[in-house]
């Protein structure tokens, strides 16, 4: 899979800007906030409909204007696409593949397949479970649309039990035929969910173990932390006092988590700032290698500022690694990358795009 241009009109700091790319490495270069990030926001948006930056579409619209609008131009195998994402201050968002209305995002991420390797993914290994459930939630969507819509439907459903465990809690009553029908689409939309996430760890991680230990000679895995083990309705019904009580739902997939595991160690307590650097490049290196294991072309890969975040032998790993992919690399220093004969460097400067080589 390819991106082979963007266009960007009034989105963040680009007023009217087209960029192609090379179909390998693609080095993009320039000082801070000149726009470098927006660019594979931008990107990225194409996988899931939305930025991974930020909750808001309107954030994306540049100061002083009602719109904003993302055009790319990618290949996936032998067919050709050409989708455009319209963000409007005063209407619902647009979206379009080959001139068809796509209005669902699940039938989005059908399409195009990218993996994004952050500063902030160096907290995945320490940071919070959501942030780590946030990662599996748009890794596995971006595969499996069903898995999107099962996910939706349990959060607006969550909503609702939250709603009536609020009020239950203010009124002393300590159980309730409604929320046992909640917990009844909880658990019907929550099995459906582990068992993505199920598979999901299964395949990437093997992956994640081979490409650790050849990095660092260390043995990791990270494994699935399922909320609930055995039967999701049991474990809800069984529990309806607790959670009126906290006025909250307390089990369910929205608290599973993953633990990554070094050496049998858990790398979240124990892990220094080295080992959970690489942690994070194994997983972000396995997910492009899972997906190409289940579709047959890699994922374009997007670095953003990361090489200054990686001591120099896990730079040159990484360099390696990336040499049959199309990746887009951010970097304040175009000298981090190797660059090879057919790299394609990109100099930003407030908002605007030159092509150096």
């Amino acid at each position: 899979m390819r991106i082979n241009s963007l266009l960007l009109n009034n989105f963040r700091n680009y007023t009217d800007e087209r960029v192609e790319f090379s179909p390998l490495t693609n080095i993009i270069y320039g000082n801070n906030a000149q726009g470098k990030t927006n660019l594979l926001e931008a990107v990225y948006m194409f996988t899931q409909g939305r930025s991974y930056r930020t909750s808001s579409d309107r954030e994306l619209i540049m100061f002083g204007s009602e719109f904003a609008s993302v055009k790319s131009d990618f290949s996936s195998l032998s067919r050709d696409f050409s989708a455009v994402i319209r963000i409007s201050r005063d209407a619902k968002k647009k979206i379009t593949v080959n001139n068809v209305s796509v209005s669902k995002l699940s039938m989005l991420m059908s399409y195009f397949n990218a993996v994004i390797f952050s500063p902030e993914d160096l907290e995945l290994v320490k940071g919070s479970p959501g942030r780590r459930r946030r990662f599996i939630d748009g890794a596995i969507s971006q595969l499996y649309p069903n898995y999107l819509a099962a996910l939706i439907d349990y959060y607006k459903i969550l909503k609702q039990k939250n709603m009536l465990l609020k009020d239950l809690k203010i009124k002393h009553i300590h159980s309730d035929t409604v929320l046992s029908v909640w917990n009844s689409q909880l658990a019907e939309k929550g099995t459906v969910i582990r068992r993505y996430r199920s598979e999901f760890f299964e395949g990437i991680s093997p992956f994640v173990t081979e490409i650790h230990g050849n990095i660092s000679g260390e043995d990791m895995k990270i494994e699935y932390r399922p909320n609930c083990d055995g039967d999701i309705l049991e474990r809800l019904e069984n529990n309806q006092s607790r959670e009126i009580e906290n006025g909250a739902a307390l089990y369910g997939i929205h608290r599973d988590d993953a633990e990554f595991m070094i050496n049998g160690r858990s790398a979240g307590i124990y892990a220094s700032q080295g080992q959970q650097r690489t942690a994070v490049l194994s997983l972000k290196l396995a997910q492009t290698e899972y997906i190409e294991n289940l579709k047959d072309e890699y994922p374009v890969l997007l670095l953003d500022d990361i090489m200054s975040e990686l001591d120099t032998s896990r730079r040159a790993y990484l360099s390696g690694s990336i040499g049959n992919k199309q990746v887009l690399i951010t970097c304040t220093d175009a000298d981090l990358v190797k660059v090879e004969s057919d790299t394609r460097i990109l100099s930003v400067d407030n908002g605007r795009v030159t092509v150096e080589k």
